[in-house]
């Protein structure tokens, strides 16, 4: 039979070795915080560079085909989340109706003479 202070010291190392269930109760520090441009928690702290859209760079970073995995579709679904058009398009939600319309400026038509 194992001693009780043998067996104490079995039982503290027994499942922590590894990479599987027992050492996930060790994982207590974060690597990654909430980023300030796209607010995904993607920003690493010691790197202190966003993996999800790059900051601080000046430069978006790319979701598109090509940015990622050649292989599994992963950077399509990214590129779906950011795309044109998931967000408020202030400016380019407007430009439909204005080529309809040819660009008009601000001034009223003159009455079409006869």
């Amino acid at each position: 039979p194992v001693s009780a202070r043998a067996w104490l010291l079995l039982s503290a190392d027994m499942g922590k070795a590894g990479k599987g269930t027992g050492s996930f109760g060790k994982r207590r520090n974060k690597t990654h915080t909430l980023c300030v441009r796209c607010g995904k928690r993607s920003f690493h702290i010691q790197k202190k560079k966003c993996s999800a859209c790059g900051y601080p760079s000046a430069r978006t970073r790319t979701q598109g085909p090509g940015a990622g995995s050649l292989f599994y579709g992963h950077e399509a679904k990214a590129q779906r989340r950011v795309t044109t058009g998931t967000g408020r398009m202030r400016y380019l939600k407007s430009m439909a109706r204005r080529f309809k319309n040819g660009f008009q400026k601000g001034e009223t038509k003159k009455k079409a003479s006869k």
